[in-house]
């Protein structure tokens, strides 16, 4: 089965915790104890129902307590499909949460409260989900009950959105009407709504298709470790493992390893321990060279007629996520995949407004959750390609050479 990964993002009155409890309380992947202890502390005990929200209540009270920079999953699955969901509150001050969580995420579900429509924090976490390149957005205009389930109310919200995301080039969106309280369009669809014509939120979250966001097109494989027995058995073994993150690999393909440049073919490739003839995203394996070339970890081994960009001056859209500000000259070590590197600031070019979409003139620092775009110099050349090409070989973070802290979730332009 395959993986879905999805962020929830609405107010903290739009009714996200009760979404999600509803979700895993409807496809029955709440443990039998867990169900119990909700039941327990139910506000609403008295007439018999649970109050769902407070399955992730407990996120709640450790992000009270400060852990603000952490992204809280919840899992769950059905016979069709494995899901992973990304909870992360989406308030200005926490925007570097919102990123954590988008960042490795398939899609977002976007919540809007029906009595009050499209309002700047839908636009907020819209922005997000569009700089982040999310592929597939389904909008779910939530306490549909408190409006009478109307049509006409839902219609002019979906009318609403839909110049939102026209002005920020969202792709693939859903609509859909529901009650999370009510469980209605949750995971069956509901006959309150005779005039919806579309499918339940669990049927549109088993059915969208992930495997059409993965890059077949440029072949990136980031060198995790090279293995070099040195037994009598493997002599003359030299394997270079890691994850085919974009693209497809055939033994006797013309390969360039980057950033160094030199040349070679593949001759064998491995899963498993087995020779195989050809691999492809995002699978794990072993690629042998032709040749005894310098390779280590960080190296990138790509195909010969489709380079990635090789250089040691970046222009970043940065989101901080430092307590101690960002000034241009600090020093950092920079990661993407599996290659570090030192990295200076180099200078701020503007601020992004994340209600606005508009560029601010560019402050002497960046603070906690500011959005940025930078230039970065490096200590070496990195390969890169931009993230809104591939965001598995254009996404990077900033680390604290002295904490080892991430301070800085960087989008390569």
């Amino acid at each position: 089965m395959d993986i879905l990964r999805f962020i929830t993002a609405g107010s903290v009155d739009d009714g996200k915790s009760t979404l999600i409890g509803r979700l895993l309380y409807d496809s029955k992947s709440i443990m039998i104890d867990q169900l119990e202890a909700i039941e327990k502390q139910s506000k609403n005990r008295e007439d018999g129902e649970i109050d769902l929200a407070l399955l992730t209540d407990g996120l709640r009270a450790e992000r009270e307590q400060g852990i603000t920079i952490d992204v809280a999953y919840k899992y769950f699955s059905t016979p069709n499909r494995k899901f992973i969901i990304a909870d992360a509150p989406g308030h200005t001050q926490y925007t570097r949460n919102m990123v954590t969580g988008a960042s490795n995420s398939d899609l977002a579900i976007i919540l809007v409260d029906a009595r009050n429509g499209v309002v700047e924090q839908t636009r907020r976490h819209s922005i997000i989900a569009s700089l982040l390149n999310l592929p597939h957005v389904v909008v779910a205009i939530n306490k549909m009950d408190l409006v009478n389930n109307s049509e006409d109310v839902y219609n002019n919200i979906v009318i609403d959105y839909a110049e939102v995301a026209s002005s920020l080039g969202l792709k693939d969106i859903k609509y859909i009407p529901i009650s999370a309280i009510n469980g209605d369009n949750i995971v069956e669809k509901s006959p309150a709504f005779p005039w919806y014509e579309g499918e339940s939120l669990l049927h549109i979250l088993e059915n969208v298709e992930v495997a059409n966001d993965i890059n077949y097109t440029d072949a990136r494989f980031p060198v995790q470790y090279v293995i070099r027995p040195q037994t009598e058995a493997l002599h003359d073994y030299r394997g270079y493992a890691g994850k085919v993150i974009s693209g497809i690999y055939k033994k006797g393909d013309a390969v360039v390893v980057q950033p160094s440049g030199l040349q070679s073919t593949i001759r064998a490739i491995e899963i498993g321990g087995k020779e195989v003839d050809e691999v492809f995203a995002p699978q794990s394996v072993v690629l042998h060279l032709s040749d005894d070339i310098d390779i280590s970890r960080g190296d990138v081994i790509v195909q010969k007629d489709n380079q990635p960009s090789v250089e040691n001056e970046l222009d970043v859209l940065l989101c901080w996520m430092g307590n101690k500000p960002l000034i241009p000259g600090n020093k950092y070590l920079l990661q993407i995949n599996s290659r570090v590197t030192r990295a200076v600031i180099k200078e701020i070019e503007y601020k992004l407004n994340v209600n606005s979409l508009l560029k601010e003139p560019a402050p002497e620092q960046a603070s906690l959750n500011d959005i940025v775009k930078i230039k970065i110099k490096t200590a070496s050349p990195v390969p890169f390609d931009s993230y809104k090409k591939l965001r598995v070989n254009g996404g990077a973070i900033l680390i604290d050479e002295t904490s080892n802290v991430t301070v800085g979730a960087c989008m390569i332009q």
